[in-house]
């Protein structure tokens, strides 16, 4: 298994499980444990990690974009709302929308009212929520599930056969050098269908996530037609962002 492979494997554990040992990990990727504490250096030395005795821990556990297994995440609810609420301006009757996997696209799905409209969405949790809305015409890509998502060639596929008019993407990070980034390779190729497919692309990110970096960057930021977030970026980072010519919502 390559380096980079194995970073994507560290950081899923560590998402489930918030905390790993070096003898777990040394044991799941069959490596040594030499090899395993030169890669949480790596990981730590992009800020993704905090090493402590014996293993690691997340460094931001709320700045993923990826839900966690069992239950969605709960911070920085006003922000999430702000996001969703301005979002919803964007939708309107009969439009055909995609809703990337995360919990601020969740947020946008539960404020959703029940209306003719067309969802695309690799999300469970999305799905489950929009699955009682009997106006809302929900389309499901196929694929295998990772977490609360669904990836795989075949949902990649599919959506590339879709006339989206507007999407809505999650990010773990949004940084003027490297754009848009999460933390695995697993569900890249369904993001990069989505900003390839659609006619508007919007990433929903709250403040907190900018100036971020994660382990795989997706998208510039010259690739979407903007970002929605909430009032808690500075002006400094506005002015900043605006000046680099990224439309900020």
């Amino acid at each position: 298994m390559n380096p980079l492979r194995r970073y994507e494997k560290i950081m899923e554990y560590l998402l489930t499980h918030k905390e790993v040992t070096v003898a777990d990990l040394s044991q799941q990727l069959q490596v040594t444990g030499k090899t395993i504490r030169e890669d949480l250096t790596k990981l730590e030395e992009q800020g993704l990690i905090v090493r402590v005795h014996g293993g690691a821990v997340l460094a931001h556990s709320d700045q993923f974009g990826i839900l966690p297994s069992k239950e969605p995440l709960a911070k920085h609810p006003d922000e999430k709302t702000e996001i969703a609420q301005k979002a919803l301006k964007h939708i309107n009757a009969d439009d055909i929308i995609a809703l990337d996997g995360g919990s601020t696209t969740l947020e946008i799905a539960r404020r959703l009212e029940d209306m003719p409209l067309t969802v695309i969405t690799n999300d469970v949790y999305i799905i489950s929520e929009l699955a009682t809305k009997n106006h809302i015409r929900l389309v499901v890509p196929g694929g295998y599930r990772v977490r609360n998502m669904l990836a795989g060639p075949e949902g990649v596929a599919y959506v590339t056969q879709l006339n989206i008019q507007k999407a809505f993407i999650s990010a773990t990070g949004v940084h003027l050098d490297h754009g848009l980034s999460i933390y695995t390779g697993d569900l890249i190729a369904f993001k990069r269908a989505l900003i390839e497919t659609s006619a508007e692309v919007y990433a929903v990110v709250d403040h907190h996530k900018f100036g971020q970096t994660a382990l795989r960057t997706f998208s510039s930021l010259q690739e979407i037609s903007g970002i929605m977030t909430d009032a808690g970026l500075s002006p400094e980072t506005v002015k900043q962002y605006e000046g680099a010519g990224v439309t900020l919502l």
